[in-house]
């Protein structure tokens, strides 16, 4: 189904990068990136996709967050993963050049579009990994505007994984008992 040793190497390799950085409920970040590669790897199997492209999905749901988040560019990933891993990452992280986060979101999703359907999966598990109960401060306009970004991810990319798909209407309808 996947190979451990390449998780293996994408998960030290994210974790080193990440290194202190905590989630907004305190804990370490490998729990948020390892709980997107945990539905990325369900998904797989349940999709039944070849070791190449659950590698590739995998890989991409350990280290979605670094060119983002930590001084890893996409050279580095290039050099030490792949092409199409670096691509990937490149395509699921925000330009922080652009002014709104509306901007940012169409930015990412246009480039995610151009991307194998095994990328385009990271950001639906990502989205149902955050599809948590929102923090208290948030007021119910940030609530909202929150669900909006997930139901605009799933009419993105609904096509990209059926078992993903399913999983994050699921945690959109949860979400919603949220709303004030």
């Amino acid at each position: 189904m996947f190979s451990q040793e390449v998780y293996l190497k994408a998960l030290a390799y994210a974790s080193k990068a990440h290194g202190e950085q905590k989630t907004p409920k305190g804990h370490p970040y490998v729990v948020h990136i390892t709980s997107v590669a945990m539905e990325v790897i369900h998904a797989c199997e349940k999709s039944g996709l070849d070791e190449e492209k659950s590698n590739l999905a995998i890989v991409c749901a350990l280290l979605h967050d670094t060119i983002e988040d930590t001084d890893i560019t996409y050279d580095h990933l290039y050099t030490h993963f792949s092409p199409e891993v670096a691509d990937g990452v490149e395509a699921l992280s925000k330009n922080k050049n652009l002014k709104t986060k509306k901007e940012q979101m169409q930015d990412s999703l246009e480039k995610l579009m151009n991307q194998p359907y095994e990328v385009q999966m990271v950001k639906l598990a990502d989205r149902i990994t955050n599809l948590s109960k929102p923090p208290k401060h948030w007021n119910n306009e940030k609530k909202k505007n929150y669900l909006g970004e997930a139901k605009f991810i799933l009419s993105c990319l609904k096509n990209s994984n059926i078992h993903l798909s399913v999983r994050l209407e699921e945690k959109i309808k949860e979400y919603e008992e949220f709303m004030d």
